[in-house]
């Protein structure tokens, strides 16, 4: 089994904890979706997020789409949580940079973006409410080119954009203009493909090119593009496919002794007292109640909540 340490990250109100919440829905987690407006959504925990529609801290869900266990990391988009946000980054395998079809590229996408390329995070982006009037699909990729300035390899088209029938079809093997503009797209980054490209592009696998893609994609150089509606589901499932195939989950290691970081610390609850850790394990494999080490000297124990005091799995990390 993979796993993928992924956060999903956006400016305030582009929709990224209700596509935290179709997420979870579409991979059987939750029976029903949560709303923002509502106060019950899953990541959304505190008395304060609840009533002011926010996210506060970053929260931890985990899932499983086929072989892959998606740790999903759900970020605040208020810049006020901005140190929230970085603390996160350092131990994610990829993210999900959620962008809204009717505000387009906002002052919070351009300083996650370029914290995600200092970083070398592996970066999908999602349009976000293709079903809201004043929805856009030709002008919001044209401000991820340009105000981002990102090499981007567009996955699909939306349809009947600005209504609740609003759909994204992705881009298939017998789309000749995708697998043209795709092949052009990768061989900027490749010697090899640029060569075989330019001596014959008919030689060239759609296999290959899905290939190519991901491995660009891991060293973000590379940004895929999906569009959807957190709030209908239009998209959800082709976003799913593509963290599972283009984001660079990791097998980890297990053997040797137990080594991770920390990221963040919460209180307990009356079921489970006192504060609890959530870390990325890098390798070993803590067993409960066992006493580690921690860099500053000090004793730190696995505690009752589970192994790992609700360990992160072992993934790869930002630029490794």
């Amino acid at each position: 089994m993979r796993t993928l340490n992924l956060g999903i990250l956006a400016h305030v109100d582009a929709g990224k904890t209700s596509l935290t919440e179709r997420l979870l829905f579409a991979a059987g987690v939750i029976d029903e979706v949560g709303s923002v407006d509502d106060g019950s959504t899953q990541t959304d925990s505190l008395a304060l997020e609840r009533q002011r529609g926010i996210t506060i801290k970053s929260a931890v869900v985990s899932f499983t789409i086929g072989d892959v266990t998606v740790n999903l990391i759900d970020t605040p988009g208020h810049p006020d949580f901005i140190a929230e946000v970085e603390r996160v980054l350092s131990v994610l395998d990829g993210a999900v940079l959620v962008i809204s079809a009717v505000e387009g590229v906002q002052a919070q996408t351009r300083v996650l973006m370029r914290t995600l390329q200092r970083l070398r995070v592996p970066t999908i982006i999602f349009v976000n409410k293709i079903d809201r009037g004043g929805a856009r699909y030709d002008q919001v990729l044209q401000e991820i080119s340009s105000k981002l300035a990102l090499t981007i390899a567009v996955m699909g088209t939306a349809r009947k954009l600005g209504t609740r029938s609003a759909e994204f079809a992705a881009f298939g093997p017998a789309d000749a203009a995708f697998t043209d503009g795709l092949g052009g797209v990768l061989a900027g980054h490749d010697d090899a493909l640029l060569a075989a490209y330019v001596a014959d592009e008919a030689t060239i696998s759609y296999g290959r090119l899905r290939a190519e893609l991901a491995a660009q994609v891991g060293k973000s150089l590379v940004h895929p593009v999906f569009f959807g509606s957190a709030i209908t589901g239009a998209g959800v499932d082709c976003l799913m496919a593509g963290i599972t195939e283009l984001l660079p989950a990791a097998e980890g290691r297990t053997g040797g002794p137990v080594s991770g970081s920390v990221f963040k610390v919460e209180l307990g609850d009356r079921a489970h007292p006192g504060p609890a850790a959530v870390r990325r394990r890098k390798r070993g494999q803590g067993r409960r109640d066992q006493r580690l080490r921690s860099r500053l000297g000090g004793p730190a124990r696995v505690g009752r909540r589970g192994a790992d005091c609700q360990a992160l799995g072992p993934g790869r990390g930002p630029g490794r």
